[in-house]
């Protein structure tokens, strides 16, 4: 059972480099509050990449799971893990691409946010979509926006280009919020559906 107000659910929402120089930071922000969400903290970065590789998992289990999606890219496409990368062990193919990914998010800006309502960790990753953004529905921020490939992505050794990272699970997102904000940077407020629909 669930200890927490479900209502003040919260989650960790970064709109990526990619999402930064497309000048979509204002849309996807509309999508989030047209939801009811709330923006409860946000602030534009560039951090280092010392800093993303605290932010990415580096256990051996996450890995070697990345490295697995990447080798069924590869199959799905008809591309050779061998010729492409020098290998087809999945713990190695999962290092390379998370070190992709933080050359990637380190390029330029990112706009930090923490996201307050009722589910946040699963609407947000509703509105957002796949992280591939060819099974990402139309609808979805990924699937309006985004046309990378994860298998030209992988063929041109760089992270794919899906415009935001949402957390997946409310015990990420806690850690995430915590290594990006400072509680001083989170301001809770009560939105105005919660006064009027709010039961006396």
């Amino acid at each position: 059972m669930p200890t927490h107000n479900i209502k003040e659910e919260k989650t960790f929402v970064m709109i990526k480099p990619d999402g930064v120089k497309r000048s979509m930071i204002g849309e996807i922000i509309r999508r989030i509050e047209q939801r009811g969400l709330k923006v409860i903290a946000l602030e534009m970065d560039h951090a280092s990449r010392a800093k993303f590789d605290g932010h990415y998992p580096s256990d051996i289990k996450w890995i070697t799971r990345v490295g697995e999606k990447t080798m069924q890219t590869y199959e799905k496409y008809g591309f050779n893990a061998i010729e492409e990368v020098g290998t087809d062990d999945k713990e190695k193919i999962g290092r390379m691409v998370r070190d992709w990914l933080l050359d990637f998010m380190a390029s330029g800006p990112v706009i930090k946010m923490v996201i307050e309502g009722v589910h946040a960790v699963d609407m947000v990753r509703k509105l957002v979509g796949p992280t591939i953004p060819a099974f990402a529905e139309m609808g979805t921020i990924r699937g309006d926006f985004s046309v990378d490939s994860a298998a030209s992505a992988n063929k041109e050794k760089r992270a794919i280009y899906n415009l935001i990272h949402a957390s997946e699970t409310p015990e990420e997102a806690a850690h995430e919020i915590g290594y990006w904000f400072d509680k001083k940077q989170i301001h809770p407020y009560q939105h105005v559906a919660d006064m009027v629909y709010s039961v006396k």
